[in-house]
């Protein structure tokens, strides 16, 4: 197995890069421009991917890039990095702290790292980890739950507009009279909660590869697993998400068999 170590350290530098810019434009005046999905992106988003890129193409020339603002540059190279430098612009625009920096390197088609930064949240909460290594939060070791049955599992709910769009919203909806606790934490902050064992499981749609490749590494190296809600692997075109501690997904699973991915997963 190789090691992964290095690269892990050294996209966390890259995030660092991104939280400087990230803090000179938080709370402060930056125009707003629309993008052509309607989304939002700022000077931060932009300036944050460039920090992000200056830091990994000094260290490896070689590799490619897949990113959210700035495009694709060698994306079919060996090591290709995914990058989301704001993940949760709308809450960066509106000035609350639920956004985060994804970074996450793709080797031969396959995710190993995983760098999950939100600076301003919470006094700031950086997960991370190597394919192999094990996932931390805050330099802390991290595990996911013990949770096996649906009665006492905390389940959260991601994007529930485009999951109620979906004729499989009545088996959810199934699943919600079943499980302990619904929340709706959203964005990076449920899957932190997934991989530090503080939930136990996840469903969500609308949202694509940048938004949870890096988390992906990170709830996997935490004991936990992760797929697109019909059961398919993650994927550069994947648009939703089933994860669970590992333990729950077999108990799980009959409530989302009728999701579609191609039905029901948003396009846009």
């Amino acid at each position: 197995m190789s090691d992964y170590r290095g690269y892990l350290e050294t996209a966390v530098e890259a995030a660092r890069a991104a939280e400087t810019v990230i803090r000179h434009y938080y709370q402060g005046t930056f125009d707003v421009e629309r993008k052509a999905d309607a989304s939002p992106v700022t000077v931060a988003d932009i300036e944050s991917e460039r920090a992000i890129k200056d830091v990994l193409s000094r260290a490896y020339p070689e590799h490619g890039f897949y990113g959210e603002e700035l495009g694709h540059e060698s994306a079919d190279a060996e090591y290709v990095w995914l990058i989301d430098p704001v993940d949760g612009t709308k809450s960066f625009v509106r000035g609350y702290p639920f956004f985060s920096t994804q970074i996450a390197l793709r080797h031969r088609g396959e995710l190993v790292v995983g760098v999950s930064n939100a600076p301003m949240f919470n006094g700031g909460e950086l997960a991370c980890a190597a394919r192999g290594h094990g996932a931390t939060l805050n330099g802390e070791p991290i595990r996911v739950s013990t949770t096996d049955a649906l009665a006492e599992t905390s389940l959260s709910l991601g994007n529930i507009a485009a999951l109620g769009a979906s004729p499989a919203w009545p088996d959810i909806g199934a699943l919600v009279g079943r499980v302990h606790r619904i929340r709706g934490y959203g964005d990076f902050y449920h899957y932190h909660l997934l991989a530090s064992g503080r939930i136990d499981a996840i469903l969500e749609s609308d949202l694509n590869i940048l938004d949870i490749a890096a988390l992906t590494v990170i709830l996997r190296e935490a004991g936990g697993d992760i797929s697109a809600l019909g059961g398919g692997a993650i994927d550069l075109d994947t648009r939703s998400v089933f994860a669970t501690n590992g333990r729950l997904r077999e108990a799980i699973a009959p409530f989302v068999s009728a999701w579609d991915e191609a039905r029901d997963a948003p396009t846009g």
